[in-house]
Formats: structure tokens, sequence, C-alpha cells
């Protein structure tokens, strides 16, 4: 950021107390506390109070582990959040954030307004609503302590007219309503809640002011829980005292009920219009500090980053927060926006009490707070602020949480990079391990199957067809890992491990490709690559499937061969692709499945080629399973079993057998029936030791002029029983 950081100079009590409990003892305090008791008896008030409390208080304790936890920077919410999710997350959240915090401004701006009207009737709302903002927001730009200091007296306000409201009730009391009773067909109890809940979301004033905290670890825990402990105990108080001297009635229907309780009426109306103005103060020092933090982190455009000479303090933002609010007050429904701006502070709590459960499951060494608070308390207040978006207003909340999710999908397409981990990885490091220890106890059978592949692709950029072809084999039923093998020596080569991974990774996202990337250093390729089969994978999901690209020179097939001989005794299945993607038409493509042999080669061809016919590119393509009779009755004997075998495992394909003919060529009669095919599946065999070379040149001559050809061998635990009546039917001659 341009400029020298401000100063850091406040204190518990001027920094965060003063105003978060100023921003919580509101509106509400003062217009709505009696209407709740009237609507629903004292008793119920009591329960709402506390049912509120509950989830403010958890939200506070998860606000406190976590500020203990880190040194808290510019940004209070956004920068807890961004820390510990991400910044995806944290601009999700730290956007609708600021406009709802300036857009409060406005919404105070036009309470006070209204309040005003008690001794002006007809003063004029937006021009006085402008006003208020303009003076809030000249204070917020002299500075942040200046602007904190004038909420002194508002502070002093506000006690004089509770003060006035508990004497006048102890004098009028006896007029009461019992304690279970408010007016006849009073609103429910949920709906009510819903009315009073916004009481209780100022909490979070003073971490958003977490940039300007000389000690934010002390004073972020101290002042927030004071503020909420404070707060609920003046709620607790004046339902009581308005309970005891006015009817239901007249607390249901009077909205400024405490002029007629209060001993001295005219302390109520400074209290009032104080209490709003304070809690536009509140937001107007915050919003511009959390679009500060947005744009330190990238999140928004650094433009907006010019200071002024005169105070060092982002004047822009100040300016910019100002006339968001103003241009709210043009707006004119903001009853219709209230909602959704509530909506956005709930998110953030409820996000807020996420990161305090998730850091403390994820078992991270570094989450280490000074205040300690379990888990299930912080997941507790998440799921209350999730209840409660609901109960207050369900389109909002569903508008807020899609605004959001937008926000997060734009964001995750801008790859912000981030220079700090985050809780993310320690929660699903956590989850992984759970289930890894998990799946060692679960039994593994023939349908449990899926394809684990790892391809040896070496030149990922020359190769990636093939890696492409891989993925559509594994269509996101297993695990994809693509291996680049370097030959030579650690000492040469140990630097570029790292660069390379990266660099495959970033080909991989780019082509849309979901894969795991290595890169090992072998002394020789045919015993490092079968040392690296036989290491990949973790806890038990290892890769059951090697996959090599087709090679024109015979000494490479020749390695492959012997490669697939050697991962065949520890069960790994080899896959040989001869990719040809100039070769795949346009919709709708064919796949041709030769199915004969004895190797057991033939389950596992089908079900990878109806795994490539999942995918969006060759969907709707045709599966035809082709095989070689040796005699009329071994001809009905196998479309008869292919047929049941299909409609057992519920595939779609054609079925076409050709009786043997002893003057054929086998070679040449698949090369003619494939030819037309989009993707041709092969068996292979193992050949003997020193064979090796006489079954490469018969694979170069099958293959010859065919599309794209997969070579499957089945060396797995499985090899036969992949699908129902999947043992291989005939024996493809030679």
């Amino acid at each position: 950021m341009n400029g020298s950081a401000p100063e850091r100079k406040l204190g518990t009590f001027l920094g965060v107390f003063t105003p978060s409990i100023l921003t919580i003892l509101g509106v509400v305090l003062f217009l709505r506390t009696g209407w709740v008791v009237g609507q629903v008896g004292l008793g119920a008030a009591l329960a709402i109070v506390v049912v509120a409390h509950i989830i403010t208080l958890a939200t506070a304790l998860s606000i406190s582990a976590i500020a203990t936890n880190m040194q808290v920077g510019a940004g209070g919410a956004y920068f807890m959040i961004s820390r510990s999710l991400g910044l995806e997350i944290g601009g999700a959240g730290g956007i609708p954030l600021f406009l709802a915090q300036t857009f409060s401004v406005t919404l105070y701006a036009f309470g006070f307004a209204e309040g005003v009207r008690l001794f002006w009737p007809e003063a004029p709302l937006k021009w006085i609503a402008i006003a208020v903002i303009v003076l809030v927001s000249l204070a917020a730009a002299w500075g942040a302590e200046s602007a904190l200091k004038l909420q002194l007296p508002i502070m002093i306000a506000i006690g004089l007219a509770l003060a006035s409201l508990v004497i006048g009730s102890v004098l009028k009391r006896g007029q009461g309503v019992p304690l279970a009773q408010g007016i006849a067909d009073g609103e429910g109890f949920w709906l009510v809640f819903a009315v009073f809940f916004p009481a209780v979301t100022g909490l979070m004033a003073g971490v958003s002011l977490s940039g300007d905290l000389k000690d934010p670890k002390r004073s972020i825990p101290r002042g927030t829980l004071a503020a909420v402990l404070t707060g609920l105990a003046v709620y607790l108080i004046v339902p009581v005292a308005l309970a005891a001297a006015a009817t239901p009635e007249a607390l249901a229907s009077n909205t400024m009920i405490w002029l007629d309780i209060a001993i001295v009426p005219v302390l109520v109306i400074p209290g009032l219009l104080g209490a709003i103005l304070s809690s536009a103060v509140g937001s107007i020092l915050g919003a511009p500090r959390t679009l500060e933090a947005l744009i330190d982190d990238g999140v928004l455009s650094r433009t907006a980053q010019r200071t002024s000479k005169w105070s060092g303090r982002p004047y822009l933002l100040q300016a910019l927060s100002t006339v968001v609010a103003l241009a709210a007050v043009g707006l004119g429904g903001l009853n219709a926006v209230a909602p959704v701006l509530t909506m956005f502070f709930l998110t953030t709590y409820g996000v807020i009490n996420l990161v305090a459960g998730l850091e403390l499951l994820s078992g991270s060494p570094f989450y280490r707070p000074s205040i300690k608070v379990p888990w299930f308390i912080s997941l507790i207040g998440g799921l209350g602020c999730v209840w409660v978006m609901f109960l207050i207003n369900e389109a909002a909340a569903v508008i807020a949480v899609l605004v959001e999710l937008w926000i997060y999908s734009t964001l995750r397409r801008k790859a912000i990079k981030a220079s700090w981990g985050d809780v993310r990885y320690g929660a699903l490091m956590s989850l992984a391990r759970a289930v890894l220890l998990r799946l060692r106890h679960l039994p593994v059978a023939p349908q449990n199957w899926r394809p684990n592949i790892l391809v040896f692709a070496g030149d990922i950029d020359r190769r990636v067809h093939l890696v492409r072809l891989a993925a559509w084999l594994n269509q996101d039923r297993g695990l994809l890992t693509v291996s680049k093998v370097i030959v030579g020596t650690r000492a040469q080569f140990a630097d570029q491990i790292e660069v390379e991974r990266r660099r495959m990774d970033e080909r991989l996202s780019a082509e849309g490709i979901v894969a795991f990337s290595e890169v090992e250093i072998v002394s020789a390729v045919e015993e490092g690559v079968i040392a690296i089969a036989q290491a990949n994978g973790i806890a038990g999901i290892s890769s059951n499937t090697i996959m090599f690209g087709w090679s024109d020179k015979e000494d490479r097939l020749v390695t492959q061969l012997r490669i697939m001989r050697e991962v065949s005794l520890i069960g790994k299945s080899t896959i040989i692709c001869r990719v040809l993607p100039d070769s795949w038409k346009a919709q709708p493509r064919r796949i041709d499945v030769w199915w004969g042999g004895l190797q057991n080669n033939g389950d596992m061809m089908l079900l990878l080629a109806y795994l490539v016919s999942l995918n969006a590119e060759w969907r709707g393509a045709e599966i035809c399973i082709r095989s070689i009779a040796t005699s009329e009755m071994m001809q009905d004997h196998t479309e008869r079993t292919l047929r049941r075998m299909l409609e057992e495992n519920r595939i779609t394909a054609r079925i076409e057998i050709t009786p043997w003919d002893p003057e054929a060529n086998v070679q040449a009669l698949i090369q003619e029936q494939s030819k037309d095919a989009d993707l041709v599946f092969l068996g292979l065999r193992e050949p003997e030791e020193g064979d090796e070379t006489a079954y490469a040149q018969r694979l170069a001559r099958l293959v010859g002029d065919l599309p794209t050809v997969v070579l499957v061998r089945n060396a797995g635990v499985f090899a036969g029983q992949l699908l129902a009546e999947g043992e291989d039917l005939s024996d493809l001659p030679d």
C-alpha cells in the first residue's frame, strides 16, 4: 500500500467496546423491545433475548479464539476469514460485508431522520439522511480516535435514558403484563425473534477497527465479550422494566412507549438519536478499512490505493464509502435491501464460527489460541446464524448466498495467489486421514473397483492427448496421476523437480484435466518405472493401472512389454495407447471393443469403454462389441452370453460376432471392421521372456492403420470379475 500504515493507538475501551456496545444498544432497544414484550409476553421475550445471545456469545467466543491465535491486521472479519479459509472465501464475504457496512450508514441515517420527526413532523427525511451521512463521514475522515471520542457523550446519553426508564418503571409498576402473556392474536414466537435478532448483530463493529488497535490479541477478545455480556444484561433488564409499567396493548402499539414510562422523558430522545448516530459512525469507520484490506490483498483493484498527504489515511476509500452510502439514499426502497444486508452480516458471523470450529477440528499444531473454545460451541454458533438467516427472510437469505457464491466463483477464476496458508489444508487433511483409516477396514470387491491410473506421459506438452484420454478412461471414478520420469542423478536434477511439477500442474489446469502430477528421477527407465509403479499411492489407495503412450520405436515398446510383465506380478494392469485425435469424427462416435482371448481382458475393456462414453465429448457414442467365433454353435453361445452380460450390467452396446475363417488374416479382419471406429480396445497378453520383440512386431502390425487404439492387459486381482458374466468367451486366433 502507498504511504505509511496508520499508527495503531486505540485501546480496548475506545477501539472495541465502545463501537460494539453502541451498535448493539441501537434502534431495536428503543423502538422494538416493548413491541416484542407486548406480542409474546415477558417470559417469551426473555427467552428470545437468551436464545439470540447464545448465538452471539458463541460468535464472540469464536472471534476471541481466532484473534488470540493470529496477529490480526486491518480488515477485521475479512482479515480473519481470508487468513483461515483463503482469499476466495474471504473475498466472497468481504465484498458484501463492505456493501453492508456502507448501506448500514444509510439505514441508520434514515433512522435518525425518523427520530427527528418525533418533534419535527414535517422533517425532510432524505435531506436529513444525507446530512447525517456527510457529518459522520467527516468525523471518520478526521480519524478513528476522534470519531470514537464523539461516541462517549452518546454512551452517557444512552445510560441516562436507561436510568430514566428503570426509575420510571419502578414508580409506575403494577400496570405490567403477567409473566407469559402478550396481546391476543399476537405474532408468533419465531417471527418476533426474527424482528429482535438484528439488535445483537453489532458485536463486530469493534473488530472492524482491528488495524487501528494497539494490541488486537488483547483488545478484541476483551472488548467484544464485554460488549456482548453488557448488551445481554441491558436486554434482560429493559423487558422487565417495560413489562412492569405498561399493558401488553400499549407495548405492542406504541413504539415510543419509553416516553410514557421514563421518569424524565426528555432524556430518551438524546439516547435514541445518539444510539442511531453511533451505529452510523461505527459502520462508516469499518467500511473503508474492509475495502482497504480487500485492495491490499489484490481482491479488488489497486487503483484506489492513493493516500492523502495530510493524514496518511486512504482518503479515496473513505470518499468511496461515503459516495456508496449517499447513492443508497436515492434507492428509496431500502426496506427491501435491508434484509439482504442483514444476511451478509449473518453469513460473516457464521463463517467466523466455522473458521474457529474447523481450526480446532483440523488438529493444526499451529492453532494455539489463548482463549480455547470447544469446537461444538463454534459450530452451534455457525448453524445458529444460518438458521436465523432463513428464519428472518428466506428469500433474502437465498439471494445473499447466491451473490456470495457468484463472487466466490469469480475470484476463483481470477486465481488470486495468497502468501499464506489457511485452515482448508488442515481440515481436508484431517478429513482425508479419517477417510483413509475408514477405508482400511472396508472389504474390497469387484464392485468397488475404480480405475486408479498412473500415466507415464513424458513431455506433457507433446502427450497432452494421452493424458486427456487417461482422464476419459478414468471419468472421475478413480485417481489419475501423471508422472514424468527424468533419467539421471538426484545431484543433477533435484532442483528441477518442484519447478517441473508446478509447470505440469499449470498445464493440466489449463487443459481442464483433474490429476495429480509427479516428477521422479531414476537411474534407468525400466527399473525406475517399475519402482515408481510399485510405490505409487498412499494408505492402501494405490494405482491399479499403469499407462504408456505408443511408441513407433520398437525398443521402447519392448521395454513397455517387459515392464507390463513385471507389474502384472504385483497385480497392476497395463494400458498402452496409440492416440490419433485427428481420427475422432463428430458425433455420433463409435467405440469398438474386441472381445476374445483367454487373458481375462474383456471386462476391463468394456468397463473402460463405458466410462469413456460418459464423458461430455463422447456422450452418445455407440459401443460395439466385436468377437470372432470358431463355430456356429460358439457364435450363438457368445452372442447370448454377451447379451445377458450387457443386460445385467445395464450397458447399451451392439454385438457383432464374425465366424472364424481359417484362410483369413485376423489382423486384416480387425483393421477392416474397425477402420471407421473412433476408438478401438484390444487385449494384450504377457509375452514369454525373450519373446517381447516378436510380440512387439505383431502388435505394430495389428495396430497398423487403425484409429486411436487402447491396448489393455488386465492383471488386477479382479481380472474377469469386474462385470457379471465377465469371463472371456472365445479365443482370438493369431
